[in-house]
Parts: C-alpha cells; structure tokens; sequence
C-alpha cells in the first residue's frame, strides 16, 4: 500500500516520509478500512509537530479524518 508516515515529530519536510509498506491484515477484534480519501486534521498536524501529544506509536500513519469502506474482517 502507499502511504505517507512519520517516526518522529518535527516539520512535515523533515520527518513526513512517502512511499510503499506492508498491506496490513486485520487482527482479531479488527476490521481493515480501505481508504478512498484523507484529510489533514488540526490534530494531525499537531501531533507530527510534536506540540499536542507525545508519540504512540513508533510509525505514525497521520488520518484522524479518512472515508472508504471495510475491506477485511478478522476471524476469531
């Protein structure tokens, strides 16, 4: 899948990175989304800047506001 992402925060030209990663799969208790748009939040932008919350995760993939449909569903 393509997607834009960050492992650290900072300015978008230093820290976004855009290219090709592993499809995920649905784990148990989880659906996966296929995505056909994304915004950039407010809070997005302040979470990659570093200025609203501390990193979760060690790759973030920024979308607090996306649209598509269900694609996969795990089985228990």
């Amino acid at each position: 899948m393509r997607a834009v992402w960050y492992e650290q925060t900072g300015p978008a030209a230093d820290v976004l990175t855009y290219g090709e990663m592993a499809t995920p799969v649905a784990g148990p208790g989880e659906v996966r989304i296929r995505l056909e748009a994304s915004g950039v939040n407010p809070a997005d932008v302040g979470r990659r800047g570093g200025s609203y919350r501390a990193m979760e995760f060690s790759r973030v993939i920024p979308n607090s506001d996306g649209a598509g449909f269900v694609d996969q569903v795990a089985t228990a």
